[in-house]
């Protein structure tokens, strides 16, 4: 075993009960069944391992049988590609049949099943996701995984353009598990690779592009990675402009946590019209692209905001564009010109995010003033956008005087 891999955790992982009863029902005489890839890397790294994934010579009608008999319950997700997914009291693992690659397309691959756990590893893309292990603890590498596991090192198997050719999508791949593995240099074989072959990223769809850039975003090497990404042109190519990496890198050495969408907001939209850019180019869910657009909004007020801003100003940032989208802005812009936050604003901004205080609420509404005698139509429209601009500039105040006094400032618009 090379220095630096957790074997007692790929121990532990393997004795684990549910994991036990799974490869139980598996076990029949001439067949075996290994744990595969990234379950076996991550816990020799010493990692959390929550997806366990099988790989078996069994065929995909006799592991449904087999564990159905021993209590199991098998779910036929993939079932023509060999997929079951077997539920051992409530935790899921995918049980794969060994496959051979007969024909790709740099999307999709036609398989057969076979028997060779040394041909199946072949055909993946890094040789740190080829290893496997066996029921009795035994480590199987037959590509070099676990010195480039020990190294840092994310490295194709084969021909790194061969490779690739079987599916653009490891491009990304290699540059995201770079992120999250790598140490040192990126592998120059890979990297020549994946630039030589950058108009196959135009053959995959835009969701699966854009699952492996957020995953990139979050990976611990993301500034450094996206640099690289954007040195050769890819990045261009993804983000459909020039990325922020100064931003970017700025946010993540201040993060508690990483979040895909704030970083990729710190690297991608430098304007409102760059969340509209982003959600086609990448397929952005409703909520991914209403977050960047309320980002954009917040960052460009706060961008032109008087410094510095006080309690009252953040409760009118709040107020305009919502504390998720105020405080990633804050947080993205850090470190610029602008904005500056006095410490009692910046109090204030932290109680809103951690929800320790409510965000300000406009207190009027039509309803309010059509009791008030106000009509509806375009006047009651009149009267509500002149109280809120004197709520917002008195600093949203919330208490029944303000709200008195905002219905008066309504009604002599009406």
């Amino acid at each position: 075993m090379s220095p630096g891999l957790d074997r007692a955790a790929l121990d532990a992982l393997i004795a684990r009960p549910r994991l036990q009863r799974v490869l139980a029902a598996l076990d029949a005489p001439g067949e075996e069944t290994r744990l595969v890839g990234g379950a076996v890397r991550d816990a020799l790294l010493g990692r959390r391992v929550a997806d366990v994934d099988l790989a078996t010579t069994l065929l995909p009608d006799e592991v449904v049988r087999r564990v159905a008999e021993a209590g199991l319950k098998p779910v036929p997700t993939g079932i023509s590609h060999g997929t079951v997914t077997v539920v051992a009291e409530g935790e899921p693992f995918e049980v794969t049949t060994l496959r051979e690659d007969i024909e790709t397309d740099g999307r999709h691959a036609v398989v057969r099943f076979g028997r060779d756990f040394a041909r199946d590893a072949e055909r993946r893309d890094f040789t740190i996701n080829a290893l496997s292990a066996d029921p009795a603890g035994g480590l199987h590498d037959t590509v070099g995984g676990i010195p480039d596991l020990a190294a840092g090192r994310v490295r194709f198997i084969g021909a790194a353009a061969q490779r690739i050719r079987e599916d653009y999508l490891r491009v990304l791949r290699f540059f995201r598990f770079h992120a999250r593995y790598g140490r040192g240099a990126m592998d120059p074989e890979g990297l020549a690779a994946s630039i030589a072959a950058r108009e196959g990223l135009g053959l995959l769809s835009r969701e699966r592009v854009r699952g492996e850039l957020l995953k990139l975003l979050v990976a611990p090497r993301a500034a450094e990675v996206a640099a690289i990404l954007s040195g050769t042109g890819l990045l261009q190519r993804l983000i459909g402009g020039i990325g922020d990496l100064g931003r970017l890198g700025r946010l993540c050495g201040r993060e508690d946590a990483p979040d895909a969408v704030r970083r990729l907001g710190a690297l991608a939209v430098l304007a409102p019209p760059d969340a509209d850019r982003l959600r086609e180019g990448l397929r952005l869910s409703k909520a991914e692209h209403a977050r960047l657009a309320a980002y954009a909004d917040a960052a460009a007020s706060l961008h032109g905001a008087p410094a510095p801003l006080d309690v009252a100003a953040i409760r009118r940032q709040v107020a305009r564009f919502g504390v998720q989208a105020v405080s990633d802005a804050v947080l993205v812009l850090a470190g610029e010109p602008t904005p500056v936050l006095t410490d009692p604003a910046a109090r204030a901004l932290a109680a809103f995010t951690a929800g320790d205080a409510q965000a300000p609420a406009f207190p009027l509404t039509g309803a309010g003033l059509v009791s008030r005698g106000i009509r509806p139509g375009p006047g009651l429209g009149r009267a509500l956008a002149a109280a809120r601009a004197a709520w917002l500039a008195e600093g949203c105040p919330e208490d029944a005087a303000a709200r008195e006094r905002l219905a008066a400032i309504a009604l002599a618009t009406a």
